[in-house]
């Protein structure tokens, strides 16, 4: 079995967490690149994507903060159209600082609880 990256090792460890602690509720995924950020709304027990936000459409790029929350309110409009109120937040292996945190609290500004 090959070695996993340190990245690779925390993010299985936060989805394990999160399977754990889920209860049946969507889960909120974040991926970040240094271009742009992702974020998508999915069912695991369905295994369908209910929402998804991005800034691959932005016009300034996305590698600020100021785009990841723009991301955050998008992706919590995106929830309230698909019925979603209550997420868990799946951060995969990226640390909570920075533009995932931003788009963490413009999510739950714009109504999303997790």
């Amino acid at each position: 079995m090959a070695k996993l990256s340190l990245f690779e090792r925390r993010r299985r460890r936060v989805r394990s967490a999160l399977r754990a602690r889920a209860g049946g509720k969507p889960r909120l995924s974040v991926h970040r690149t240094g271009r742009h950020i992702y974020a998508q709304i999915i069912d695991d027990a369905a295994g369908r994507t209910l929402a998804a936000a991005s800034t691959l459409g932005a016009k300034n790029g996305g590698a600020n903060v100021a785009a990841a929350a723009e991301v955050g309110k998008a992706i919590a409009e995106a929830a309230k159209k698909a019925g979603v109120t209550t997420v868990v937040f799946d951060r995969g292996g990226f640390l909570f600082h920075g533009r995932v945190k931003a788009l963490a609290d413009a999510a739950r500004e714009g109504g999303l609880e997790f």
